[in-house]
C-alpha cells in the first residue's frame, strides 16, 4: 500500500493555484528560517554625541530634544546618559519617550577613594538609581574618579583598598533594589601594571560588582595591545554586563565603528563562547586626527549597522 504524501509547502502551492491569493492569505504559515530574528538592541553613550556635536560647533546638551531626535534617526534603540542629578532624569525621560529611546543604563561619576566623600557619593547615586529604575534603567555604570582628572597622580594601596570596599558596598545596595552596578574603566586605571583596574575586580564580590568593559580604553591604556584586551576577557569575561564600543585605525579613533585596530568579530565570538551577551553601547568619538567625512547622523548610522552585523548572534 502506498500513500501520496503532501507536504505543507505543496499543499499551500496547490491551494494558491486553485483558490487564489485571497484564500491563501488566510493561512498564516511561515517557514522557521523566514521568521524575523529578534532585533539587536544597540545603545549609545552621551559622550559620543557631545563630541560629534562639538566638532560642528554645536552643543548636544543645549539642543537635547533635537539631539535625541538625531539619536533616533541614526537607528539607535537606546541612550546612556551621564547623569549628575535627579533633575537630569526629569529632563531626559519625557524626551526619551518622545523619541522612543530606552534608557537601559546610565553613567554616573563617583568618588569612592576618600572617606570624606564616600557616604555622600553613594547616597547621591542611590537616589539617582531609584528614580531611573522607574524609567526602565537596570544597569548603573560608574567610574570612580581619579585624584585629579588629567593629572599624573595615582591612588596608593590604601586608597585602592578603600575604593574597592566602597564599590562593593554600592553594588550590594544597588543589587538589593534589583539594579546592577557595572564598574567602568578608562586608560588611567591601566597605569602601574593596571593595579587599580585589577583590584576593583579581585577586591569586590562578582555578585555586587559587574564590569562595563570599555574595550578601547583597555586597548589604549595597555599600549595599544589587543593581547591585553583579550586577556581581560579571559580573566573577567563572565563579569561583563556591558561593553562600550569604540574603534581606531592606526591608533587614532575612527569616524565610524568598523574594521580597525581591534578585531571586534573575534571579540564578539569570545564573549559568545563564554555565554555572555552584554548590553552594547556605542561610544565612537572623534579626537585629534579623526577624519571628518560624514555628517553626525550618517556616521552613527554606519556605526550601528556594523554593530548589528558583528554582534548579530547576540540578538535574543
Amino acid at each position: 500500500m502506498s500513500f501520496n504524501l503532501c507536504t505543507r509547502r505543496r499543499f499551500l502551492e496547490n491551494t494558491a493555484i486553485l483558490c487564489g491569493p485571497a484564500l491563501l492569505a488566510r493561512f498564516s504559515v511561515v517557514e522557521p528560517r523566514a521568521q524575523a530574528r529578534a532585533k539587536l538592541h544597540v545603545a549609545c553613550n552621551s559622550y559620543t554625541w557631545q563630541t560629534f556635536y562639538a566638532r560642528e560647533n554645536r552643543s548636544f546638551n543645549g539642543l537635547l530634544d533635537a539631539g535625541l531626535e538625531d539619536v533616533a534617526k541614526s537607528g539607535l534603540d537606546g541612550f546612556e546618559p551621564l547623569v549628575t542629578s535627579l533633575q537630569d532624569i526629569d529632563k531626559l525621560v519625557p524626551l526619551l519617550k518622545k523619541h522612543e529611546l530606552e534608557m537601559r543604563s546610565l553613567y554616573v561619576n563617583s568618588v569612592l577613594h576618600r572617606p570624606d566623600a564616600v557616604e555622600a557619593s553613594i547616597s547621591e547615586i542611590m537616589m539617582i538609581a531609584q528614580k531611573a529604575k522607574s524609567a526602565g534603567t537596570r544597569v548603573i555604570v560608574t567610574n570612580p574618579s581619579p585624584i585629579r582628572w588629567g593629572g599624573p597622580e595615582n591612588k596608593d594601596d590604601a586608597q585602592l583598598r578603600y575604593q574597592a570596599e566602597a564599590l562593593d558596598v554600592l553594588g550590594a545596595k544597588l543589587r538589593s533594589t534589583g539594579l546592577t552596578l557595572a564598574y567602568h574603566n578608562h586608560d588611567i586605571e591601566l597605569r602601574n601594571a593596571a593595579r587599580e583596574f585589577h583590584h576593583m575586580m579581585v577586591g569586590t564580590d562578582p555578585k555586587n560588582v559587574s564590569l562595563c568593559l570599555d574595550a578601547h580604553w583597555i586597548y589604549r591604556g595597555s599600549g595599544n595591545s589587543s593581547i591585553a584586551l583579550f586577556d581581560v576577557l579571559k580573566l573577567y569575561g563572565n563579569r561583563v554586563r556591558e561593553v562600550h564600543l569604540r574603534q581606531s585605525v592606526n591608533y587614532i579613533w575612527s569616524e565610524t565603528f568598523g574594521e580597525g585596530d581591534i578585531d571586534y568579530p573575534a571579540f564578539a565570538q569570545r564573549l559568545l563562547n563564554m555565554g555572555v551577551k552584554p548590553h552594547l553601547v556605542l561610544e565612537q568619538a572623534p579626537e585629534n586626527g579623526t577624519p571628518k567625512t560624514m555628517e553626525t547622523v550618517d556616521a552613527h548610522h554606519t556605526s550601528v549597522e556594523y554593530v548589528r552585523r558583528v554582534f548579530a548572534a547576540f540578538a535574543s
